[in-house]
């Protein structure tokens, strides 16, 4: 995050989070990809304090409303993209059925030769940009954006019947959904 002149200073408030895969690849259009991802982010609430607010992994992109009990959101940002990104290339490699298997595995190759961490593969983008929620109008906004990208993609008519996304939750006002929200 520092790379991009975007980091998370105020540690008690909650952050706006985008995570990109490189070159805006589809490879959420897979359940058992977007299932590691979910796995992980039930591992980083109920192991290192995460609280999500809200969330929705379209089929390049996570956005979440996230803030951490410990004030690491930093680091368990850091922690999640490191193991979702090591966990998912090591399930694209070992995927017999998937198609478009040495497209994505030359994408993120070339994308860590491009890093000037000299990274072998490169899955997330660096530039996550969180942006503190630093009134309850921005907050909203944000909750609304979240909920409403599979309805402007075309994906579901409304926001609710979407399952990789706390709208649901949001619309019946409890805990229903894969991850366990920690409502605004």
């Amino acid at each position: 995050m520092a790379d991009s002149g975007y980091k998370i200073r105020n540690k008690k408030e909650i952050h706006f989070l985008t995570f990109t895969i490189v070159g805006w690849a589809d490879v959420f259009t897979r359940k058992v990809y977007r299932d590691i991802v979910v796995d992980s982010l039930k591992y980083c609430q109920k192991e290192k304090g995460l609280l999500i607010h809200a969330w929705c992994i379209m089929s390049n992109h996570l956005h979440l409303l996230a803030s951490a009990a410990n004030e690491n959101l930093s680091e368990i940002v850091r922690d999640f993209k490191k193991f979702t990104s090591r966990k998912i290339l090591k399930e694209i490699m070992s995927n017999e059925h998937e198609s478009r298997k040495e497209w994505l595995i030359n994408l993120f190759k070339a994308a860590g030769a491009a890093n000037s961490r000299n990274k072998e593969y490169q899955f997330w983008r660096q530039d996550n940009q969180p942006k503190e929620c630093y009134s309850p109008q921005f907050t909203v906004q944000k909750l609304n954006y979240i909920h409403n990208n599979p309805v402007e993609a075309g994906i579901v008519e409304k926001a609710e019947e979407y399952l990789y996304s706390s709208a649901g939750a949001y619309h019946h006002q409890r805990n229903c959904g894969l991850l366990e929200i920690a409502f605004i």
